[in-house]
């Protein structure tokens, strides 16, 4: 194959040319970086490296839209390789990044190059290997669905690209377009957004670490989810009870003003932290109002975030062994 087969040849705002187009500021910013002393210039070398930074859009295309497309071809090569070279350069940017906030400049110095090889590689097997290959394999519809995921997410460019194929761009939440499902459609619903079965549906609020229960604009509850390790407990005998004799005297006048208040338009939420037994829980109220703003009810969520509140810094390994 002529590893540069395809590529400039392409229309304006084909996603493989983004890409291009992309390639040209990276190299200039790669440039820059190598040449600035970090000592000397350090407010330049910062900002030409937070602008370098910006190529977390590009991974972020790849990964979430090119790499799939790719997968449904039976392509999996660039979705277990490449996304890990992309970790890599990640790394190598938080390394830096901590290097800059502690002024460390012998330690930048020796680990730009770093950073900079690996980006000059990785750019070099894009466009001899990933590149050619996804314009083999891939249909001029798949490149249209592909480019209408990407702006959701953006790129390098400093200003959007031009439309692709040559039509406005339709935001997702406008998109009414019917699409073939790449899984069974038999026994499911349809909702915001997406296909699930009576059971998938149970599955997922059962599943989710949340108390949720929802009362009707009549007052009357209606739903609640039935997870593992309840904070507070529910029985089947509350469903089409007045949400009024499912709370303790005491707190059944705050209940009712928070629905008179969501009623009438006034509020739409309402958040509470309470102690119960030793653990601290976090209570929320939430208004459902219809498309047309009209009050459909109230979600009550509860949600133990003790543990949550213990969490500092960051976990990005697996801690399973």
């Amino acid at each position: 194959m002529n590893e540069t087969s395809n590529t400039t040849t392409l229309p304006e705002g084909h996603p493989v040319q983004v890409y291009f187009q992309e390639k040209d500021i990276i190299h200039t910013l790669l440039e820059e970086l190598t040449a600035v002393n970090p000592y000397e210039e350090f407010q330049k070398y910062t900002n030409i490296f937070n602008q370098l930074h910006t190529i977390e859009r590009r991974f972020a295309r790849k990964e979430n839209q090119l790499f799939p497309f790719l997968e449904k071809k039976g392509w999996i090569g660039p979705s277990q390789g490449m996304w890990s070279f992309h970790d890599n350069i990640r790394e190598q940017f938080r390394m830096l990044r901590s290097n800059i906030e502690d002024r460390d400049f012998n330690i930048i110095k020796t680990n730009t190059p770093y950073l900079v090889n690996g980006l000059y590689r990785l750019m070099e097997v894009e466009e001899t290997v990933l590149f050619p290959n996804a314009l083999e394999l891939l249909t001029e519809s798949d490149w249209i669905e592909m480019r209408k995921g990407e702006e959701e997410i953006g790129w390098m460019l400093p200003q959007p690209p031009a439309a692709f194929p040559s039509v406005a761009y339709v935001h997702p939440s406008e998109d009414c377009t019917i699409r073939e499902m790449p899984f069974s459609l038999e026994n499911t619903s349809h909702y915001d957004e997406g296909h699930m079965t009576v059971e998938q549906v149970n599955l997922l609020f059962r599943t989710l670490p949340l108390d949720l229960t929802y009362v009707d604009e009549n007052d009357r509850v209606i739903f609640y989810n039935r997870g593992e390790e309840r904070v507070f407990p529910r029985s089947a005998g509350i469903i089409g009870r007045e949400v009024k004799f499912c709370h303790p005297p005491k707190s059944v006048g705050t209940v009712l003003k928070i629905l008179e208040e969501f009623r009438k338009g006034t509020k739409n939420e309402s958040s509470f932290w309470i102690n119960f037994k030793d653990r601290l829980i976090y209570i929320r109220y939430f208004a459902v109002r219809d498309a047309d703003k009209n009050y459909k009810g109230v979600i009550e969520m509860s949600q133990d975030i003790t543990d949550l509140k213990k969490i500092e810094g960051e976990k990005r390994l697996l801690d399973w062994e």
